[in-house]
Formats: C-alpha cells, sequence, structure tokens
C-alpha cells in the first residue's frame, strides 16, 4: 500500500472514529438484548428479496455499459456482466481503490484503453447522479417526508444536488461539442502557475471528451437516463424490502423515505474503510433515529443490515465471478499504485 493510501486510510478510520465517539456520547443507553431480539425476528425472505434486487442492479449497471460502448465495440451485456460483480466486490473489500477494476476489467476483456473506459466511468457516474436526482426530487412532492425535523435543509441540499447535476450536463454537452477547444482554454489559462496541473487537466478533459463520445445521440442519452432512474428506483425498492422485513415502525417506510435513507447511505459512503464501512451505516442510523424516530437498537440492526445487503451481499458472487475470469483484485490495485508512482 502506498503512503498516500496509508494517510488517507489513517485520516478516514480518525473521522469515522470521531463520528462513532460522537454518536456513542449522543445515545447515553443502548439495550444489546432489545437489539437482539429486534433482529431475530426480521423476515429473512425479505432480506433474501433484498439480494436478488441488487443483484438485478448490477446486472442494469451491465446492460447500461453496453450502450456506452455500441460506438466503439460490438459486445453483449452477458460479457460485461462479471466484470460489474467482480468490480463492486473490489469496491467491498479495498474501499475507493476498487473503483478503477470495473474500467481495468471491461478494457482488457474488450481490448479498448484504461483511458477510454476510465472515462466512460465517469460518464456512467453523471448519469448515477442525475437519475438519483430525479428520484429525491419527487421524492419531497410526497407528505410523507414534510414531518421530518430537517425537512427544509434536506429539500435545499436536494435542489443544490439538481442544481449540481444540471451543471454537470452543460458541461458534458460543452466538453462533448468542443472537448479540445475546452482543454486547450484551461492548460492555458494554467500552464503559466501550475504546468504539470494544466497538462494534466488537458489530458483529463481529452479523457472524457472521448467517452462522451459514447453517447451518439440523444436517443442513446434517454436511453440511459430511463435506465439509470429505473436502476435507482430498484435499489430504492430493495431498501423497502429490507426494512420492511422488521415488524413495527420500520415496517411503514415509504418509498420516498427509502430514497431518502437511500441518499444518507451514499453521502456516508464517502468515508469508509475496506471491507468494513463505517461512514455509511453511520449515516444510515443517524437518518433511522434521528429522522425517522426510530429507536437505537433497531436503527442499528436496520444499519447493518442494509449495509450487508446493497454493499456487501456482491462478494460470494464477485469473488467466484473473479475465479473463473483469472482476476486478482490484489494484482489490479498494485499495478494501479505503480502507475500512480510513474505519473509526474
Amino acid at each position: 500500500m502506498s503512503k498516500k493510501r496509508i494517510l488517507v486510510t489513517l485520516v478516514v478510520l480518525a473521522v469515522l472514529c470521531l463520528l462513532v465517539y460522537l454518536q456513542v456520547r449522543t445515545w447515553k443507553r443502548f439495550d444489546w438484548y432489545t437489539f437482539w431480539i429486534q433482529t431475530e425476528h426480521v423476515d429473512w425472505l425479505l432480506i433474501f428479496a433484498g439480494v436478488v434486487l441488487t443483484y438485478a442492479s448490477y446486472a442494469l449497471r451491465a446492460v447500461r455499459w453496453k450502450i456506452f460502448l455500441q460506438p466503439v465495440c460490438n459486445t453483449t451485456s452477458a460479457r460485461l456482466m462479471a466484470p460489474q460483480f467482480i468490480g463492486f466486490t473490489a469496491l467491498a473489500l479495498l474501499g475507493r481503490a476498487g473503483e478503477v477494476v470495473r474500467p481495468y476489467i471491461i478494457a482488457r476483456k474488450e481490448n479498448l484503453t484504461f483511458a477510454s473506459q476510465m472515462a466512460v466511468w465517469t460518464v456512467e457516474r453523471i448519469f448515477d447522479m442525475g437519475g438519483f436526482a430525479v428520484l429525491l426530487a419527487l421524492s419531497f412532492l410526497s407528505p410523507d417526508l414534510r414531518a421530518l425535523p430537517f425537512y427544509h435543509g434536506l429539500r435545499k441540499g436536494a435542489f443544490a444536488l439538481i442544481a449540481l447535476v444540471l451543471g454537470l450536463v452543460i458541461a458534458m454537452v460543452v466538453i462533448r461539442k468542443s472537448g479540445e477547444r475546452v482543454g486547450n482554454i484551461l492548460h492555458d489559462l494554467f500552464a503559466g502557475t501550475a504546468p504539470r496541473f494544466a497538462h494534466h487537466l488537458r489530458d483529463k478533459i481529452s479523457s472524457f471528451s472521448v467517452g462522451l463520445e459514447t453517447i451518439q445521440g440523444l436517443g442513446e442519452a434517454l436511453q440511459l437516463t430511463a435506465i439509470s432512474i429505473f436502476m435507482w428506483m430498484l435499489i430504492a425498492v430493495d431498501y423497502i424490502a429490507i426494512t420492511h422485513a422488521y415488524p413495527g415502525a420500520l415496517h411503514q417506510t415509504t418509498l420516498p423515505m427509502a430514497i431518502l435513507l437511500m441518499g444518507a447511505s451514499m453521502v456516508g459512503s464517502l468515508l469508509q474503510l475496506p471491507g468494513v464501512g463505517g461512514g455509511s451505516q453511520l449515516a444510515t442510523i443517524g437518518m433511522l433515529s434521528a429522522g425517522f424516530g426510530i429507536s437505537h437498537e433497531l436503527a442499528v440492526s436496520c444499519g447493518m443490515l442494509l449495509w450487508a445487503v446493497t454493499f456487501m451481499s456482491v462478494i460470494p458472487a464477485g469473488l467466484l465471478l473473479a475465479r473463473r475470469e483469472h482476476v486478482s483484485l490484489r494484482a489490479i490495485e498494485e499495478a494501479e499504485e505503480k502507475a500512480a508512482a510513474l505519473t509526474p
């Protein structure tokens, strides 16, 4: 592991420890007996349904990536299925270092450049943000969220996310049409004060422009948008299945509440440790407890189960597929570190 990655891991660990300490101080009493009793009465059939929905979302990602590759590669969704499962397994086990695994495997499998697939990954992230932003905006039309103590703050955050997505869409259109020109303008702007950064920025914009060329027209864009929205709707239903697996208050979780809970998990996932998580669970537990008024014991149980089903359940299938595809996650991580060390 590189010194930079060790430092980032230590910083994340310190922040997570601080968050855990603050959470424990907030909860003056925690009844472990109640925690185990409530976990014991979970409907495991609904949990299994949640795992199936999680796997279905990865299948949709394969379908979407196939559409991205249509202009440059004649492949199938079935061929891209294994890289999705292996990539998200790497993300669960290696943390953010695992993000490069999907583009790496697809590039190798389809005989494409790694840079072009990283550009596709960037475009995919924008569609992810857009799909979730649409669902979040629609959820605020429901009266289910108006009783939340921080409803107005959440609404402002939702509008800010929508504005960010619109800004990214505009940037995508501009770079799609004039990527080389935009790269040269930004290079000239920073070349005098930070020449290495200027050169790196121009290269990134060039790669991103190549990635945007996978969207050939309005038809493909609408198709990708529809798949993205449907995929995030599927994940929201996944959250409903898991929360409804608990009797009592959590069984009343509605679709808008599930979308908000999903958003909390996404924000928390920005702070996580490889194979351990941390931020995602804490954010979900906090939303369940402080936002929805769920007891601490039930919130902890549900938060951990949501993390296990939606984030960690991919590991068994991913490891089996990695063995079948002769892919070493550790070797990919080491190759990435060597490439980073050689980069000026």
